[in-house]
């Protein structure tokens, strides 16, 4: 696994679609001009763009604005000062999935729109856990897709972890019942389970999770633990429709976003973090195994904007 600085080389090449996006209309914008009204609003204009939020990027601005108003400036300058702006907004969410070893197992439930990376996503965490020196657990409950379910044994078969799995459709509670029990009977300390994320009947998708969440208290009333929702970056605007969706399901304790490389939406991050306040666990830049990272809310401001990272590597 890379250290720090080539992490953050890493996070940067991710981000750059989304960053030289912004970077060029920051620089379009503000390049030796002085701060007035106008390039205020056309500031303004590229953020929102860059899928930031309207409010988001009103307030990121104004906050650039303050003591800079009238003032001759610098694209650099500028991007420097949204980095400082932006990392202000996001530390408060940056906080990495959380290790709670009073419950043996911890229950993990992920959920997410097929196709947001949740099954890779569930296998990548299950390789940090395993690395860490933890007994890991998955249980297979989007029972429908049998591609799904192959696609986590596989991940099982990568991490020398065991999968709960069922027959093609049967009931996802009864096997997420059947996985806390074994997981509980192996002494496991995560269990991890990867659920359907079909919108199409949104109320069956409602009723399915909410039966999963009621079966597990039946053996553990604290469990869940956690309640992770996976978003696509390359969505934009309509990962918050999907966690405003899920939310009315779930009670959702965090969010990963992957897919951050494919995508010049990098900035939906930001936008998500203010409207919704929930913790940011981690985001996915590649595909690579080691490719899914704690969120760190500096580095990715300033991967974001362009910058070289705050100790320069």
């Amino acid at each position: 696994m890379s250290g720090p600085s080539g992490w953050f080389a890493r996070l940067k090449a991710g981000l750059s679609r989304s960053s030289s996006s912004l970077t060029e209309r920051v620089a379009a914008v503000v390049s030796r001009r002085k701060l007035d009204a106008a390039t205020i609003e056309e500031l303004e204009e590229t953020l929102i763009m860059a899928d930031l939020g309207v409010e988001t990027s009103a307030l990121l601005v104004k906050e650039v604005a303050r003591d800079r108003f009238g003032r001759e400036v610098t694209d650099i300058e500028i991007r420097e000062a949204l980095a400082v702006a932006v990392a202000r907004l996001l530390e408060p969410v940056a906080e990495p999935l959380p290790h709670r070893a009073r419950f043996r197992p911890q229950v993990v439930l992920v959920c997410g729109v097929n196709g947001t990376g949740k099954t890779t996503t569930i296998g990548k965490l299950a390789n940090q856990a395993v690395a860490a020196g933890l007994k890991v657990v998955l249980a297979a409950c989007d029972t429908f897709r049998a591609a799904a379910v192959e696609q986590l044994e596989i991940w099982g078969w990568r991490n020398g972890v065991p999968v709960v799995r069922g027959k093609e459709g049967a009931d996802p509670a009864g096997l997420a019942f059947d996985a806390l029990e074994r997981a509980r009977a192996e002494g496991a300390d995560l269990l991890l389970i990867d659920t359907a994320g079909r919108l199409q009947n949104k109320q069956g998708l409602m009723d399915e999770l909410r039966k999963i969440v009621r079966v597990l208290k039946k053996v553990d009333p604290d469990a869940p633990h956690d309640v992770v929702l996976v978003l696509d970056a390359t969505t934009g605007q309509n990962a918050h429709n999907q966690v405003e969706v899920f939310k009315d399901m779930v009670d959702l304790s965090g969010l990963i976003v992957t897919k951050l490389d494919g995508t010049a939406k990098g900035g939906v991050v930001v936008a998500l973090a203010r409207r919704f306040g929930l913790p940011i666990h981690a985001i996915g830049v590649g595909e690579a195994i080691d490719d899914l990272r704690s969120f760190e809310a500096a580095a990715f401001a300033r991967a974001l904007l362009g910058l070289e990272s705050a100790n320069g590597g």
